[in-house]
């Protein structure tokens, strides 16, 4: 099969191959996927120039994310999944990720679409649509409340917007851009402030006081004005570090008796992501989600597509696999 693969990190351009690799075969509670199209996140470009460095054994296909149709099946998995259309996460947990055009992954790592729903959308679910759902709803639903979501267009925040919206509740986004806050408006945010206006907090306070998820992007940023914003039933929820960590206000925590609460998606225990999976796929079937702007690159331009989503280009980057 031909596959994008890398032995060591590095640069995209020094380190990332296309090359022909042994097709793999499923193994005991696997399957195997023909890949159509495979998403692009950060933490994959981290992985492959070794910011958060992994073992590799022998060579890694990269990309977690993608959608294609079950071509085999290993011991104990039902031959009725054979054709299935799926959408792909966590593939690259092993060695074939979905840049190829094979991967091989465990069976519930393989979810059913609804027919409707787009390659590019199925392909930019995985890590983004399941962190979104842990951080709304690790502490429960949100039964209509307000949720505060920073960073309205990015994936995470995409998503977060649309499946806070599914559940009921009223979101507001922040955004840096007119562009932005256009995206994030097409969400379905229903308020949209720019943090980077002098009396952001109160805007968003007139709209949602004491929200009931804070979902954070940047905690170093922002962690003081979403202190300010909180109350008793306030969860705030990171699901990035950044380069520089915040200073925790205790005293100001203490006085709103805030939640802090922090997002790693790999390391969500296992019956929540499945929970996840399943919601995703539910708010797939009503026609919840929507794509971003979508950038799409060849195979043979893995190494461009690394470097668009390094540049923070504004909306999903994939890989359409021949």
């Amino acid at each position: 099969m031909k596959a994008a693969c890398y032995e060591q990190t590095g640069p995209a351009r020094e380190v990332l191959r296309v090359t022909e690799l042994d097709r793999p075969e499923p193994g005991p509670g696997q399957v195997r996927v023909r890949v159509a199209v495979s998403g692009i996140n950060p933490t994959d470009v981290a992985a492959r120039d070794g910011s958060t460095p992994r073992p590799i054994e022998g060579f890694q296909i990269p990309h977690h994310d993608g959608v294609g149709t079950i071509d085999a099946v290993g011991d104990g998995v039902s031959p009725d999944r054979v054709g299935q259309r799926v959408w792909v996460w966590f593939a690259a947990t092993g060695r074939f990720g979905t840049a190829a055009q094979w991967s091989v992954i465990p069976e519930q790592q393989a979810v059913v679409l609804p027919d409707a729903v787009s390659d590019d959308l199925a392909a930019s679910l995985g890590i983004p649509a399941m962190t979104a759902h842990r951080c709304l709803f690790a502490d429960g639903p949100l039964d209509g409340g307000a949720v505060l979501i920073a960073g309205g267009a990015g994936a995470v925040g995409h998503f977060a917007i649309q499946l806070a919206h599914h559940d009921g509740a009223r979101v507001v986004a922040t955004i840096s851009s007119q562009e932005k806050a256009e995206l994030a408006r097409a969400a379905g945010a229903e308020t949209v402030v720019n943090y980077r206006d002098g009396d952001a907090a109160e805007q968003i306070r007139t709209v949602a006081p004491q929200p009931d998820r804070i979902v954070e992007v940047a905690p170093a940023a922002n962690l003081e004005m979403d202190v300010s914003l909180a109350g008793p039933a306030t969860t705030v929820v990171s699901y990035a570090a950044g380069s520089t960590d915040p200073t925790l206000p205790v005293r100001d925590c203490m006085t709103a008796n805030v939640t802090l609460r922090f997002v790693l998606v790999y390391n969500v225990p296992a019956p929540a992501l499945q929970q996840a999976a399943e919601a995703i796929t539910g708010a797939l079937t009503d026609g919840s989600l929507t794509t971003l702007p979508t950038h799409r690159f060849p195979l043979d331009e893995v190494a461009g597509a690394h470097e668009a989503v390094e540049s923070g280009v504004t909306g999903k980057v994939v890989i359409e696999l021949p």
